[in-house]
């Protein structure tokens, strides 16, 4: 070995050693994440266990109510809780140093959406404090974070303080709710909830925007997509177990699973890998042309609509010996299903930027879908055809890749 074989093997054990010291700081000021590698931290997954909690639980809001007031009940609560972890998502993927601070602050963050699951049945009744209460810690700890990235990241000044005006607006507004009596109570959540959007969206079209990591973007919506697929998972075991296993009971449960995993499919293997494909392709220019709002938004009806799908296969299931659904869970299927095709159609139209190829799938699908819970078949018949067309539909995403009506990348 050569002298500058030497030095170069001392210099990289002090850049290891450097590194290994940094990491072992205890607290480490906020910094621009810039590393190509970039994936999602044990903290993060640990952090989205608490939101599975909060799906499932706003799925039971919709499963005991399957009325067009129960539908919006449950689109509205899992709406801001969509939001809450959406925001929480965004600072991370930007400012995330995994020091001590930041740690605390997300295991703050996280007891709130653990206070807003426990109450979100009951938001018309003694629990509403403490939902609110969950919402304001989860913002609180947020502006914490973003007055850090504020202090020690200066050319992330401007965009931390829209965040911080935004958040500090909407916590602001929840807490006035505390003393406002219902309807109008919910009233003022919806301005709040508004008032937090709009900041972070214009922060967004600064000139100087802070940039977000373009790799762990799409692997944190992704996660979050598995996380509410997961649901669906769930509710063929729950639905099989009610049902107590009857012959049509299982067959009902294999249909399910086949259409919970087509739509595990048509995410990652068309809508979400197209839409991953432009942010890599848009690279500096992702936040200018606002393929980052419009990447981060559609994934609400996207999210919404697959815990009502669960909800809709999980009573499918369960009473899949019964001659007919009920109107509730037909239309709860049936228009969740659809919504989900659909958000996912405009989704790979508008980012994937192929027209076409989203309109013949999973566009064409939304019609489809509707005309199948229209015919108030069994249980076994629905869901038996909601799966021979999601699986048409996996088979058309293969025709779309092969003739260049989509392209991917992989999520």
């Amino acid at each position: 070995m050569t002298r500058a074989d030497d030095r170069l093997d001392g210099d990289q054990r002090r850049h290891l050693d450097e590194e290994e010291a940094e990491q072992l700081e205890a607290v480490r000021p906020p910094d621009l994440n810039q590393e190509s590698n970039r994936s999602a931290t044990r903290l993060e997954l640990f952090f989205d266990l608490a939101f599975v909690l909060f799906v499932a639980r706003c799925a039971d809001v919709l499963a005991k109510d399957e009325t067009w007031h129960g539908a919006m009940v449950f689109a509205a609560v899992l709406t801001v809780g969509w939001w809450a972890w959406a925001s929480a998502t965004l600072y991370a993927n930007r400012f995330d140093t995994d020091d001590a601070v930041f740690r605390l602050l997300t295991l703050t963050a996280m007891a709130g959406v653990v206070a807003m699951a426990a109450a979100v049945d009951k938001i018309d009744g003694a629990s509403a404090p403490w939902f609110v209460v969950g919402y304001v810690i989860i913002r609180f700890a947020l502006m914490a974070g973003y007055v850090r990235a504020w202090r020690h990241v200066p050319k992330a000044r401007s965009t931390a303080r829209l965040y911080l005006i935004g958040h500090g607006l909407g916590a602001a507004i929840w807490l006035v709710s505390l003393a406002v009596p219902e309807p109008a109570r919910y009233v003022l959540w919806g301005v709040g909830v508004l008032a937090d959007l709009a900041w972070p969206t214009a922060a967004a079209r600064l000139k100087d925007a802070v940039p977000l990591h373009l790799e762990h973007l799409p692997e944190r919506f992704g996660l979050f997509i598995i996380l509410v697929l997961g649901e669906s998972v769930a509710a063929v075991v729950t639905g099989l177990h009610d049902g107590g296993w009857k012959p049509t009971v299982a067959l009902t449960a294999g249909f399910a699973f086949v259409v919970a995993a087509a739509l595990w499919w048509i995410y990652f293997d068309l809508s979400g890998g197209a839409a991953k494909r432009r942010l890599a392709a848009e690279g500096d220019n992702v936040t200018k042309h606002g393929v980052h709002d419009f990447y981060v938004y559609i994934h609400l009806p996207l999210a919404v609509s697959l815990a009502a799908v669960a909800v809709g296969l999980e009573h499918a299931v369960m009473h899949g010996a019964d001659d007919h659904l009920t109107a509730g869970t037909r239309w709860v299927l049936g228009i969740a299903t659809a919504g989900y095709l659909l958000a996912a159609a405009i989704m790979q139209a508008q980012l994937g930027e192929r027209v076409r190829g989203a309109v013949l799938w999973p566009g064409a699908g939304v019609p489809l879908v509707l005309v199948v819970v229209l015919l108030d078949l069994s249980p076994v018949a629905t869901v038996g055809l909601l799966a021979v067309l999601a699986v048409a539909g996996v088979l058309t995403g293969y025709q779309l890749h092969r003739y260049g009506e989509v392209r991917t990348a992989k999520v």
